[in-house]
């Protein structure tokens, strides 16, 4: 096709496309709900779950009351889970992949038991990182994750298998298996695409998923335990945070229809990928890097608020008006996760001498609801969400950015199994319902 002709077919379909949109009236007629959401930005509860608790504000009269952030697995605070695998020592995201699918603890035994299993399945089929990931590298590791859960489907002698026991074990499976597509997915687009050295290291069986993560992903395999334990603490963090999340949502719906696990998964990655769901911490780290590019001394409070201004005011930065990393869809006073993440970020920060950045971070979390009381004339509670650390944790683990998003997916797959056992055990009847007759 021809520049000339490209332009033009291009501008044709903008206007012919446009000509299609749904007039905002007709939503208020039909009292649609825009992306599941009423009027008054609260969420529209279509169904129920067991696995995961979000509670952010409690309405009163129809008004929002801001409450402190809380997030239960299973009945179980969060702060209350960290605190017990931290306090005895141990990477907690094993136990708490246990806790989502089962809906209680493990015993000690239940745990070894457990371990066991996701040993035996963190291997991949025989030539299928050669034939799978380094035949086809991607830009997007998130593309390469969905394409090559997909191809797992290949390689299950029971893929079609619908009772609970079967996907209880394909669960178990993908939950092993993600960490090495992610981390040999990058190897892949770092090899081929951006001109580096491969490095394929094989899992080691007496590792926790972190600690092999940070194992498979580095060049010389070593990390430190406070790396390893920041890390096990971030995939806790983001395994679950209830049904009405994009992906878990995703889960449901294509569960619904009776699928494989290996499309269901596959779907929630997609859905994850989105550029508002799972890279809002990329979001973060740009801004970041734009305020140390244009602040002449970020530590200075005065400076760095009216630069905030600015990029409130749509005069700075991406021009978005957002100050990335700063409020929630349900959270008002706090956001759970990101208080557990600071407080071990902190830990890191002073270890790689980072305290100037950590400061940085801070100060942004600190400023925020007083630069939208100056710009916007609203005196409101805005908190921290967990991305406005999660980069920052990433960045000092030396992760690499592609693999901000697969790590989420890494961690949150627990989640989606959950949900889906629990679409497959609970709901009977396909998810469907759409006006068209206009």
């Amino acid at each position: 096709m021809g520049h000339d002709l490209k332009s033009w077919f291009e501008k044709y379909a903008r206007n012919e496309l446009n000509k299609q949109d749904i007039p905002d009236n007709l939503y208020q007629y039909w009292n649609v709900k825009r992306g599941l959401r009423n009027q008054d930005g609260t969420g529209v509860v279509v169904g129920l779950t067991q696995i995961g608790e979000v509670h952010g504000y409690i309405m009163d009269e129809g008004e929002k009351i801001p409450s402190p952030g809380r997030l239960r697995y299973r009945g179980i605070d969060l702060f209350d889970l960290v605190d017990g695998f931290q306090k005895d020592g141990r990477f907690g995201f094993e136990e708490t992949a246990f806790l989502l699918l089962f809906g209680h603890l493990p015993t000690e035994e239940e745990l070894r038991v457990f371990q066991e299993i996701v040993v035996d399945n963190r291997n991949l089929p025989d030539m299928f990182v050669e034939d799978m990931v380094l035949r086809a590298p991607s830009p997007n590791i998130m593309n390469k994750l969905a394409r090559t859960v997909l191809a797992l489907y290949s390689s299950d002698e029971n893929p079609e298998d619908y009772s609970l026991e079967n996907i209880v074990l394909q669960s178990i499976n993908l939950i092993a298996k993600l960490p090495l597509l992610a981390a040999y997915g990058y190897q892949a687009k770092a090899h081929y695409m951006d001109k580096k050295s491969l490095f394929l290291h094989e899992p080691d069986p007496k590792l926790s998923t972190a600690e092999n993560f940070l194992r498979l992903i580095r060049p010389d395999k070593k990390y430190t335990k406070l790396e390893a334990e920041l890390l096990d603490l971030s995939l806790v963090l983001h395994a679950e945070h209830g049904g009405g999340n994009n992906s878990a949502f995703t889960i449901h719906v294509v569960s619904s229809a009776e699928t494989d696990s290996y499309s269901a998964l596959a779907a929630g990655i997609g859905s994850l990928k989105g550029r508002k769901h799972g890279g809002a911490n990329i979001k973060v780290l740009e801004m970041i890097s734009d305020i140390k590019k244009n602040v002449k001394d970020w530590t200075d409070e005065n400076q760095l608020y009216d630069y905030l201004c600015k990029l409130m005011r749509k005069e700075a930065g991406d021009k978005s008006g957002l100050i990335y990393g700063m409020g929630h869809a349900v959270y008002t006073e706090s956001d759970p996760r990101a208080i557990l993440l600071k407080e071990k970020a902190a830990e890191l920060a002073k270890q790689k001498d980072r305290m100037e950045e950590f400061d940085l971070y801070a100060n942004i979390e600190r400023l925020t609801a007083k630069v939208f009381e100056e710009v916007k004339g609203v005196n409101r509670v805005v908190c921290a969400n967990v991305d406005l650390y999660s980069g920052f944790v990433y960045d000092m683990l030396n992760i690499p950015e592609e693999l901000y998003t697969p790590i989420f997916a890494v961690s949150r797959v627990t989640g989606w199994c959950a949900h889906r056992i629990e679409e497959i055990m609970t709901n009977r009847k396909i998810s469907s319902d759409f006006k068209s007759d206009l």
